[in-house]
C-alpha cells in the first residue's frame, strides 16, 4: 500500500506527544534519548531511555534534547524525532511524511527553524509550526475562527504560554520559561537546602504529583522522600508535608499567574467581555496541579475550564490543523 503520512507532534520538555490527523494519539513518550558517549550511538528514546536514568553505567547517558520548549541539542532531537515518526507509522511505503508540530509561542526565528530543520532531518517533506497556545485552542474545541476572544493558558513542561485568540490569530500572548520541570527544580533545590537531601527529577515530580499544590486542598497528607544525605553521602529520608511544597512551589505559581493577569491587562476590551463570558481554558501537562484552577480563578475573578485530558490539547490542536490544511 502506497500512501501519504499526515501527523501531529506537540515537541514538548518533558514528553512528545504523536497524534494522526483525525485526533488519535499514537504515541505519547517522554522526551529522552539514551547515548553511548563512548560510540555516539542512540541507543533508546521515549519510554526506553527514562526508564535508565540513574540506573545506567557511566558509558550510557540519558539525554533531554528539549529544554524550556526550544531544541538544546539538534541532533538529539533529530535522531529522537526519527525514532518517534517510524514507530508511529503505519506498514506500507510512505510516498511523503507531512508534520504540523507545535512551538512556544516566545520562541525566536532561529529556534522555529531548528524545529523546523529537525523534523526535515527526521524525514518529513512538508513541515508546518504551529504557536502552542493556537493548537492547545483548537485542541480544546474554541471557535478560534470566529469573530469572539478565547483565552488559553498552555502550562507545559518547559514553558507557560498565555495567549488570547481571536479571527484564527493570536491577539495577545506571553511566554515565559515556566512550567512542571520548573516546579521539578523548585523541589530538589528544596530538599538541598531544608533537608541536605539530594534527590533526583523523578522523584521531585513524583513529591508534586502526590502532594504539591497551587492552594490548600482536602486530604493534604504528609510525605516520606529518599534520597542521598549531602552531608556523609549515606542513604537518608526526610518528612515533608504538603504545605512545604506548596510554599516551594509558589514561586513558579505566582509567576504563571502574573503573566495570566498581564495578558489580560493588555487584552482589547471587547475581546475581555467575550473571555469573561466563556472563561479561560487551562490546558497543559502541568495544568493538573492540584489547586491551580481554584488559585487561578481566585485571582483573576473569571470562572477556569481544565479540559478532559488537558495535557492532549496540543497535539489534538495540530491533528486540527491538518485536517483544515487539506
Amino acid at each position: 500500500m502506497i500512501f501519504s503520512r499526515d501527523i501531529g507532534i506537540d515537541l514538548g520538555t518533558s514528553t512528545t506527544l504523536v497524534a494522526d490527523r483525525k485526533g488519535n494519539i499514537i504515541m505519547k513518550e517522554p522526551s529522552v534519548v539514551a547515548v553511548d558517549v563512548k560510540s555516539k550511538r542512540v541507543l533508546a528514546t521515549g519510554d526506553e531511555a527514562k526508564g535508565m536514568i540513574g540506573r545506567t553505567p557511566g558509558s550510557i547517558v540519558p539525554v533531554m534534547p528539549i529544554r524550556s520548549g526550544v531544541i538544546a541539542d539538534f541532533d538529539m532531537t533529530s535522531d529522537m524525532l526519527r525514532s518517534f515518526i517510524s514507530r508511529a507509522g503505519k506498514n506500507g511505503i510512505v510516498t511523503k511524511t507531512r508534520v504540523v508540530i507545535s512551538v512556544p509561542s516566545g520562541v525566536t526565528e532561529v529556534e522555529r527553524r531548528a524545529v523546523e530543520d529537525a523534523v526535515r532531518s527526521a524525514g518529513a517533506q512538508e513541515v508546518e509550526l504551529i504557536e502552542a497556545p493556537m493548537a492547545a485552542a483548537l485542541g480544546a474545541g474554541l471557535p478560534v475562527y470566529e469573530a469572539t476572544g478565547s483565552m488559553i493558558i498552555d502550562i507545559g513542561g518547559g514553558t507557560c504560554d498565555v495567549a488570547v485568540v481571536s479571527l484564527g490569530g493570536i491577539a495577545s500572548v506571553n511566554s515565559i520559561r515556566v512550567g512542571g520541570e520548573s516546579m521539578d527544580e523548585a523541589i530538589v533545590e528544596y530538599m538541598k537546602k531544608e533537608h541536605s537531601l539530594l534527590i533526583g527529577e523523578r522523584t521531585a515530580e513524583d513529591i508534586k504529583i502526590k502532594i504539591g499544590s497551587a492552594a490548600e486542598y482536602d486530604g493534604e497528607a504528609v510525605m516520606e522522600i529518599k534520597g542521598r544525605s549531602l552531608e556523609d553521602g549515606l542513604p537518608a529520608s526526610a518528612e515533608i508535608s504538603s504545605a512545604d511544597i506548596r510554599g516551594v512551589l509558589s514561586v513558579p505559581v505566582n509567576a504563571i499567574i502574573g503573566t495570566v493577569k498581564q495578558t489580560l491587562e493588555v487584552t482589547l476590551p471587547e475581546l475581555a467581555a467575550d473571555i469573561m463570558d466563556r472563561g479561560v481554558y487551562l490546558t497543559g501537562g502541568a495544568s493538573r496541579l492540584k489547586g491551580l484552577k481554584d488559585r487561578l480563578e481566585s485571582e483573576i475573578k473569571i470562572p477556569v475550564i481544565v479540559p478532559e485530558s488537558p495535557e492532549e490539547c496540543v497535539v489534538k490542536g495540530t491533528s486540527v490543523k491538518l485536517r483544515r490544511a487539506k
